[in-house]
């Protein structure tokens, strides 16, 4: 089944906003032979199937968990007191 949220009217009100008389004339331009080309898809998975499938693929990658990263140049979250913050807040420094 396939949804289509445009009703026939939509259809023909579009089509005469673009002064053309049929879909078919709309796409005109695109050759036939490669108007709907014949596509080699994989079957169509769940979405559970597509989750475990994308786990899969991403487990391959190397990460940051696992590997060294030395990503923030040596910055590392730290214990800044609240009168450092309240002290920067203060236009005169």
């Amino acid at each position: 089944m396939t949804f289509n949220p445009h009703t026939k009217e939509d259809r023909q009100a579009m089509l005469a906003a673009t002064g053309l008389a049929s879909i078919e004339a709309l796409f005109g331009a695109i050759p036939d032979d490669v108007r709907f080309p014949e596509l080699n898809l994989p079957t169509p998975l769940s979405e559970q199937e597509a989750y475990r499938r994308l786990a899969e693929l991403s487990s391959r990658n190397l990460n940051a968990l696992e590997n060294p990263s030395f990503l923030g140049a040596g910055s590392y979250t730290h214990y800044v007191p609240a009168a450092v913050q309240q002290i920067t807040f203060r236009g005169e420094f």
